[in-house]
C-alpha cells in the first residue's frame, strides 16, 4: 500500500515535470544533452572516490533520460533522429561511469577490480549490441534480464551503500547471461523466419 502510493506520488511528479518541459518548447535533444553531462560529473565523482555523491548524480541523470522521451511525445516531437541520438548518449554515458571507477581502481591499485570493471563494460555494450544487431534480423528482440535500466539502478544502490565490487560482478555475470540468452534468442527466431 505504502509503496503504491509512493509510486502513484512519483508518477505524478514526474508528469508534472514533463508538462512544465513540454509547454517551455525545450528541445528534448537538449535533456537527452544535460542528462550526458550529469553523467560525466557522475564519473569523475566515482574517479576520485566520491561514490555516494556519484550516486545521487547517476539518479539525477536517471531522470532526464526519463524525461526527454516524455517530453518529445507530449510535444509532438518525436523524430528518428532523437531515438537515435538518446541511445548514442545513453552508450556514452554507460561507458563514462564505468571509466570513472576505472580511473579510481587504477588510482589505488586494485588490478583485480579493474578487470573486473572492464568485463561489466563489455557486458555493458555488448547487451546493446546483440539487441540492435538482431532487431536488423527479427522483429524485436528485449528478451534477458539486464537492460540499462537495471544497471542504473544497481549502479546507484552500490555507490549510495559503498558495495560497487558485488555490483560489479552482478552486471558483469548477468550481462553476459543477458547476451546469451540474445543469441540463443536471436538464433531461434531467425530459423521460424528463415523455414518455409
Amino acid at each position: 500500500m505504502l509503496t503504491r502510493q509512493i509510486g502513484q506520488t512519483c508518477n505524478r511528479l514526474l508528469v508534472l515535470i514533463v508538462r512544465a518541459f513540454a509547454a517551455s518548447g525545450i528541445n528534448p535533444n537538449v535533456l537527452t544533452v544535460i542528462g550526458f553531462a550529469i553523467n560525466v560529473l557522475a564519473a569523475y565523482l566515482f574517479a576520485y572516490g566520491y561514490f555516494r555523491w556519484a550516486g545521487a548524480t547517476v539518479f539525477l541523470a536517471g531522470l532526464f533520460d526519463m524525461l526527454d522521451g516524455r517530453v518529445a511525445r507530449l510535444s509532438n516531437q518525436v523524430t528518428p533522429f532523437g531515438g537515435f541520438f538518446d541511445s548514442v548518449l545513453d552508450r556514452y554515458s554507460d561507458l563514462l561511469v564505468m571509466i570513472g571507477l576505472l580511473v579510481f581502481y587504477g588510482r589505488i591499485n586494485r588490478f583485480w577490480y579493474i578487470a573486473l570493471v572492464a568485463v561489466a563494460m563489455i557486458g555493458t555494450v555488448m547487451v546493446s549490441y546483440t539487441r540492435a544487431r538482431a532487431e536488423n534480423l527479427i522483429p524485436t528482440c528485449k528478451v534477458g534480464f539486464l537492460e540499462r535500466p537495471e544497471r542504473m539502478v544497481l549502479v546507484i544502490i552500490g555507490a549510495v551503500f559503498d558495495r560497487m565490487a558485488p555490483v560489479l560482478w552482478i552486471i558483469a555475470v548477468f550481462s553476459t547471461l543477458t547476451v546469451i540468452h540474445r543469441v540463443v534468442y536471436t538464433w531461434q527466431e531467425s530459423r521460424k523466419l528463415a523455414s518455409p
